[in-house]
């Protein structure tokens, strides 16, 4: 039998434009409790308007993994909501709310990723403009075009250090005197990313080129910084991403991933399931193949950012350390 893996205490949703199907249970199911060691971001997405205290920069991640990493910079000068913060709904059907738009209308920092993602957003902003206002786009940032096709940045090793070395910069010209604070725990903020990076290293330095198949593209730019390869076609990616009915051939096509024995990790975005993703983890598992779930927004209470893409690693280099293991057997 396989192995199924996943964050610890966090359930999974059904992808709300597909069918509402239970998660299947898997034998000799792991469960990883890796934790942070920081607060959770504070505020969230309630109505109000602003929770700022006097000289407190108002400010919002449009995803709670932003809004963690802008907490982390802006300390005690920042009081920071988060919009996408629930991780058992699926981010894609995302609709705004009053209370949402109140908030965005207050903040004086927006930090948010672009690409797509969030787009409602933008409207919200185009709604209550601010001049004053600073917003942070994960996309511009990083200088990727409107055609970048996977637009889970944030699982980019790159793409957080750059956010927030801007993070530290804005926040800077709304409080200069406080600069060197922020830019204090911005180094802060770099040097505690070193146990992910170096696991990535690891990972990369001991099974680069290890075969995988996967359901969506949320994990796709760590597993490409990690020296994994991934087998599925990008048009199956994007298809299950979008809610869309992959062909019967590109389906047999995953399917034979397992059952001829070449991917040896399944790695499937457990935040939003269907019967699809159901049908094909129950082929990986019964093939003995490991199945691992990653989220597309920050698991809550207990992560931070870092310790969250730190728990991700660890969780495929179990998986394929399992599978390897069994291979020798």
């Amino acid at each position: 039998m396989g192995t199924q893996m996943r964050l610890a205490a966090q359930p999974r949703m059904a992808r709300k434009r597909r069918v509402m199907l239970a998660a299947p249970v898997a034998v000799g199911a792991v469960m990883l409790a890796v934790t942070g060691c920081g607060s959770s971001v504070a505020g969230g997405s309630s109505a109000g308007g602003s929770g700022a205290s006097p000289g407190v920069i108002d400010a919002i991640g449009a995803e709670n993994q932003y809004a963690n990493v802008l907490a982390q910079i802006g300390g005690r000068y920042v009081h920071v909501s988060s919009i996408l913060n629930n991780p058992n709904t699926d981010p894609h059907t995302f609709e705004s709310s009053p209370s949402v738009a109140q908030e965005v209308s207050s903040a004086e920092l927006i930090v948010q990723n672009g690409l797509g993602y969030d787009t409602f957003m933008n409207k919200i902003e185009a709604a209550s403009p601010n001049p004053k206002r600073k917003v942070i786009v994960a996309q511009q940032v990083l200088g990727l075009p409107d055609s970048t096709p996977n637009p889970h940045l944030w699982y980019d090793p790159r793409a957080m250090p750059a956010v927030a070395q801007v993070m530290a910069a804005d926040l800077s010209a709304l409080q200069s005197a406080h600069r060197a604070y922020f830019q204090a725990r911005l180094t802060a903020f770099d040097r505690s990313l070193r146990p992910w990076l170096d696991a990535i290293a690891a990972f990369r330095a001991r099974y680069s080129g290890t075969r995988v198949a996967t359901s969506e593209p949320v994990a796709n730019y760590l597993l490409t910084a990690m020296g994994a390869v991934n087998l599925t076609p990008f048009r199956f990616q994007a298809d299950t991403m979008n809610g869309v009915d992959p062909s019967p051939q590109d389906i047999s096509l995953v399917d034979g991933f397992f059952t001829g024995h070449r991917a040896k990790v399944f790695v499937y975005n457990q935040q939003v399931t269907d019967a699809l993703t159901t049908s094909i983890q129950q082929t990986a598992l019964a093939a003995g193949v490991p199945v691992v779930g990653v989220y597309e927004t920050m698991p809550t209470p207990g992560y931070r950012y870092q310790s969250w893409m730190l728990a991700e690693v660890r969780a495929i280099q179990l998986a394929v350390t399992a599978r390897t293991s069994t291979e020798r057997l």
